[in-house]
């Protein structure tokens, strides 16, 4: 009994995905302001804790300084230092994306 080969696609290779555009950060994490508010808060986290590391896991890879009130939600653009804390890149991502999911559960933008 002879073997079926299998058949040749005809449809060809299946083009390549779009790719995402580059993540772009909001003008206002680019601003002088917000570059000398990370600064000063750095400053007070080394002297409150010894250092700087995630708040979540402690990692200090990657560090960035998250509004613990997101400014779309109604905090403020330059909170009291209590107000933000250093995350790693990972958890400020998780925490921003839960954030926009609860805005987009709750009919927000």
């Amino acid at each position: 009994m002879a073997r079926l080969k299998a058949m040749p696609s005809r449809l060809g290779a299946m083009p390549a995905r779009l790719k995402a555009p580059p993540k772009r950060a909001e003008g206002f994490y680019q601003s002088a302001e917000w570059a000398n508010y990370r600064r000063r808060h750095a400053a007070w986290t080394r002297e409150q804790k010894g250092a700087l590391w995630c708040a979540r896991c402690g990692s200090t890879h990657r560090l960035i300084l998250d509004h613990i009130v997101e400014r779309r939600d109604g905090g403020p653009d330059f909170p009291p230092f209590e107000g933000a804390e250093w995350l790693c890149a990972a958890h400020h991502n998780a925490k921003t994306a839960a954030a926009r999911a609860e805005r987009v559960r709750s009919g927000g933008a």
